[in-house]
């Protein structure tokens, strides 16, 4: 049983509501929107917040794609 199906809170800063998704920081940090303690290795993101990260780092993850075709 992992993390986020014990009920950890979202990584988020000022965020209270349960995460839904982890992942690395250096992942995460390809968002410029959302602000992470950076003390810790993986971050945990509830719905919102993912889909969020998801919106504004859309043109780094296909680029990045793009590099391994």
């Amino acid at each position: 049983m992992g993390k986020v199906e014990k009920g950890i809170t979202c990584s988020v800063l000022n965020c209270d509501e349960s995460a839904d998704r982890s992942m690395s920081l250096s992942k995460a940090k390809m968002s410029q929107d959302l602000d992470f303690d950076n003390s810790k290795k993986r971050v945990f993101l509830c719905k919102n917040h993912y889909k969020d990260w998801k919106k504004s780092s859309k043109p780094d993850r296909e680029t990045e794609r793009m590099r391994w075709d």
